[in-house]
């Protein structure tokens, strides 16, 4: 038992960003996928999407695995062959929810990967979804409904579960700068699963996303900052910028104003070139967990990482006034002078530390607000690495 319980109810992140353990680097030696659902789609409620709850949902992690019992597990099936042609074999009946394990140096990680139905081993986009603290992935894909979002659009989600042993209350260590650069830690470590799981589905290379929450969007911030040459765009629900902390205070100081000084990495000679990542940011303007002012900061690091003038990106600005029932919100959309779209940023009016427009069944949720997950789909589907412009989820 964690005897830093009591405060956790007080302030359901603080030791998360304070108390992180074990980090993880290193290449990984072997991998295993078992099934951990295999059933059509559409007699699945993984595939449909739900009426909303009449409900903020904003609790820790139930003791129940939401998606196990919305669907049933049925009996692992036997783990694949590791060959190049079995990589690309196609699921044959239905859509899937596989747990995803990988062990390196005697440690087991996991993740859960959600295949749609339509997938036939033709290549698919991919997205990885990071969870936030007190989260998991089948919670984390309750309440963002992720799933449905790739099974209407026909792409390949993946959830990498962060454990215990690294993180006292499962949330990535973002601020800690092993886990800031390109070939080490937490990063290093994610960026080798994504491409295990690209070779393992015969994943689009050029359309890979990565999404997060809190901390997870954090993690997904400093993935897609140094990874360039492998996440085509990034959003990021209620994080930070990359490089504002280094250490667990200037983490908490980071979280509580908004006010980290963002410090990007160094180019080496020969690594990925650096440039302007395409991002959407969410943040709610009651967040009390990570304050409001780090959307703008995460939005001043887009336009560092630009090599364009700030007068060359053209913003424009949206006001939708609350209704009965629903919040209100204010969306900046940034295009370069040519009108392609670089970045956009929607705070939600009354939002707090919540995933907006989520579903009940997931924790850290508020349906009120708009849609995250379908704003997200819609915003990075104009993006690949080939072609930055043309890319498609749709």
């Amino acid at each position: 038992m964690n005897f830093f319980a009591p405060l956790f109810l007080a302030h359901n992140t603080f030791w998360s960003y304070a108390m992180p353990g074990a980090s993880i680097s290193g290449d990984f030696v072997s991998c295993r996928d078992n099934a951990a659902l295999d059933r059509v789609a559409q007699d699945s409620s993984l595939a449909q999407g739900g009426n909303a709850h009449e409900q903020v949902s904003e609790r820790g992690v139930q003791g129940s695995d939401h998606l196990t019992l919305a669907v049933p597990a049925q009996t692992p099936a036997a783990s694949p062959v590791s060959s190049a042609e079995d990589r690309a074999l196609p699921a044959t009946r239905g859509a899937q929810w596989l747990t995803h394990t990988v062990e390196r140096s005697g440690d087991t990680h996991r993740a859960k990967v959600y295949i749609p139905s339509g997938y036939d081993g033709r290549p698919l986009p991919m997205m990885l979804m990071l969870h936030g603290a007190q989260q998991h992935p089948d919670d984390f894909a309750a309440g963002t409904q992720m799933n449905v979002a790739a099974e209407d659009a026909g792409f390949i989600v993946v959830y990498p579960e962060q454990p215990e042993s690294a993180n006292l209350l499962r949330c990535w260590n973002w601020f800690i700068p092993l886990n800031q650069a390109r070939d080490t830690g937490e990063t290093a470590a994610l960026a080798a699963l994504t491409n295990d799981l690209i070779a393992r589905f015969n994943v689009d290379r050029a359309r890979v996303y990565v999404a997060g929450l809190s901390a997870g969007g954090a993690m997904a911030i400093n993935l897609a900052v140094t990874h360039p040459d492998l996440y085509a765009a990034a959003a990021i629900h209620s994080g930070l910028a990359f490089g504002v902390a280094n250490e667990h205070l200037s983490a908490l100081c980071a979280m509580n104003d908004g006010r980290g000084t963002i410090c990007l990495p160094k180019r080496k000679e020969g690594g990925a070139s650096m440039g302007p990542v395409p991002l959407i940011v969410f943040h709610g303007d009651a967040d009390d967990t990570v304050h409001p002012f780090n959307s703008e900061q995460v939005m001043e690091m887009s336009q560092l990482l630009d090599s364009q003038a700030a007068d060359a990106r053209v913003c424009t600005t949206t006001q939708v006034e609350h209704e009965p029932g629903r919040h209100g919100y204010t969306r900046d959309v940034w295009r370069d002078q040519g009108g392609s779209l670089l970045a956009e940023r929607w705070v939600v009016h009354g939002l707090g530390h919540a995933w907006s427009g989520g579903h009940a069944d997931g924790s850290y949720t508020d349906h009120r607000g708009p849609d995250a997950t379908a704003e997200i789909v819609r915003f990075v589907s104009e993006f690949s690495l080939e072609n930055t412009r043309n890319g498609s989820l749709m």
